[in-house]
């Protein structure tokens, strides 16, 4: 495994100065190095992999300088656009160094999210025709292959990728983390929510530890998962998801469990839901100002009036709640009120260790859900 400084060095040795992102469980020491050594003109954690892409554009354009990009291999999808029709050659011709954390890479147990990403994730590489190369722990000299990639992004004025294995990186404690002083934990924010939910509420889950919480206290709570989608992947799209959902069946309630993270990252979203009108879409954002999941890496979260972002954007009701009882008062009324209503959480980073993953497979948990809803799921042909 490799110091995080060493490659940090290294690539500050090849003129690259500009870092963004979104960061990624793989890459987190990495990212951790970054963040206490980078002045914030320097590194910005952007929305969504795409938006950091165009980051990395627009700080070249300015100073002739190629920026590096990092991102889990989840967020290509994400950042495909502007690599195609943005930094391609074949439009504006914008060098970048990209540096991916490989999940769900073949051979490796990983998450069911991260399977199909991982195995196909040369062939994407590929089919934009970028050029690629891998860090892994056994290399005893990772500076040649960064050299080389930095090298083929000069010559060739175009995006490269730095395709990072899970055991290139020694681990590295981040020091710079913001701290929030509230007084709840997120699990124990969670906990509160589904004590006051009614049998027939349905509940969307994010991606990440939002979702794993859940699914533990319904296990506690000896109860059954059929009321809950647990998004897996797919990060910032719940409330989507969760629109759908309340347009399709306006005879129950809908709950969104989101991040604020993930609320950001296609923040879009809000106009949409705020002017769908839907009145029984309730939108919880849990805010502790962290991409909680993947390291802690702050999120813009708590800098930010989320409750009136979503106001502006229609939400009909909005609000920020910082102790139990606020919520549980906040949630009683809520019922009474027509949505979309926005609740922001504000909370503390963090999570216990032996938070555990859910057991049925995403599979299990869509089938669930809709037989509670009373639907009848395609079956799946081979003809």
């Amino acid at each position: 495994m490799i110091p995080p400084e060493r490659i940090f060095d290294t690539i500050r040795d090849q003129g690259i100065s500009f870092f963004t992102g979104v960061p990624d469980s793989l890459l987190k020491d990495f990212c951790a190095y970054i963040t206490d050594h980078v002045d914030e003109q320097a590194h910005v954690i952007a929305a969504n992999e795409g938006n950091a892409i165009a980051l990395a554009a627009g700080w070249f354009m300015a100073c002739g300088e190629p920026a590096l990009v990092y991102m889990q291999n989840s967020g290509l999808g994400n950042a495909v656009n502007p690599l195609v029709s943005l930094a391609d050659p074949e439009v504006y011709s914008i060098p970048m160094l990209i540096m991916i954390g490989w999940r769900g890479e073949p051979g490796k147990s990983d998450e069911p999210q991260h399977s199909k990403q991982g195995r196909i994730l040369t062939k994407l590489l590929d089919a934009l025709e970028l050029p690629w190369f891998v860090l892994d722990g056994s290399l005893e000299e990772p500076e040649r292959v960064i050299t080389q990639a930095c090298r083929v992004l000069r010559e060739r004025m175009m995006p490269v990728i730095l395709v990072v294995k899970s055991d290139f990186f020694m681990p590295y404690s981040l020091k710079k983390g913001n701290k929030t002083q509230y007084c709840m934990k997120r699990e124990e924010a969670i906990k509160i929510i589904v004590d006051i939910l009614k049998p027939g509420d349905l509940v969307v889950s994010t991606t990440g530890k939002i979702s794993r919480e859940l699914y533990e206290y319904r296990e506690a709570r000896g109860e059954g998962h059929g009321n809950d989608f647990l998004t897996v992947g797919s990060m910032g799209h719940a409330s989507s998801i969760a629109l759908g959902i309340a347009m399709r069946r306006p005879d129950r309630r809908v709950i969104c469990f989101d991040g604020d993270g993930a609320a950001i990252m296609h923040m879009g979203a809000l106009a949409v839901i705020g002017q769908s009108g839907q009145n029984n879409l309730i939108h919880i954002v849990f805010n502790n100002g962290a991409h909680d999941s993947v390291g802690g890496q702050p999120t813009v979260g708590l800098n930010i009036d989320v409750p009136q972002i979503a106001k502006a954007c229609g939400y009909r009701e909005v609000n920020s709640v910082t102790r139990p009882d606020e919520i549980q008062e906040y949630m009683n009324q809520a019922r009474f009120i027509d949505g979309p209503v926005l609740l922001d959480v504000r909370i503390q980073k963090g999570s216990r260790k032996d938070l555990g993953r859910p057991k049925t497979t995403p599979l299990e948990n869509r089938d669930a859900f809709m037989a509670n809803l009373g639907v009848v799921r395609m079956e799946h042909s081979d003809e």
